[in-house]
């Protein structure tokens, strides 16, 4: 669950940290969300904002003194987007929008072998290949040729799951 701890620069500038860790899914948007952080901390005159911690949020859509635009977008994304949506992020392009990451997404693999396989395969370049010689092909010296040539990057999450991103 996506959540914000908000503060206030002035009181913690007095060692105070009071503040509330507000859930950013119960808000519609951007706006809703700095109109209850501003009644949490009404006891000052104008509060200046501090989110001085995060919960299951990107790094890239928040900082210590503000949200970025987007931040609600994501938030109200299903769960398969906004894992493609970090990944692309923390990986490809830290400004990349869903869209782009839809547009690049070439899909998930057991390794990159397993793409240059497949992606072979559905080209049909394979096919072109006489059948005594295919198990010869070195797959894995493909992918490389194809990652150093900049036409893919492959994103290693863990064990046997390598993400496929398009570059052109």
């Amino acid at each position: 669950m996506p959540k914000l701890y908000v503060g206030t620069y002035a009181k913690y500038n007095n060692g105070d940290l009071t503040g509330a860790w507000l859930n950013l899914e119960d808000y519609a948007d951007e706006d809703d969300f700095l109109t209850a952080c501003l009644e949490l901390h009404s006891d000052e005159e104008d509060p200046e904002l501090m989110f001085q911690d995060k919960e299951d949020i990107p790094d890239s859509m928040y900082s210590e003194s503000s949200v970025s635009a987007e931040l609600f977008e994501w938030v109200h994304m299903g769960e398969d987007d906004k894992e493609l949506l970090a990944i692309y992020r923390d990986n490809i392009d830290s400004d990349g929008t869903l869209k782009q990451a839809k547009e690049n997404y070439l899909g998930k693999y057991y390794s990159p072998e397993d793409w240059a396989a497949e992606w072979l395969e559905e080209t049909g370049s394979l096919s072109q290949v006489p059948e005594s010689l295919r198990n010869y092909i070195d797959f894995a010296s493909y992918a490389n040729d194809c990652r150093c040539g900049g036409d893919v990057t492959f994103v290693d999450l863990g064990y046997h799951d390598t993400r496929v991103f398009s570059n052109r």
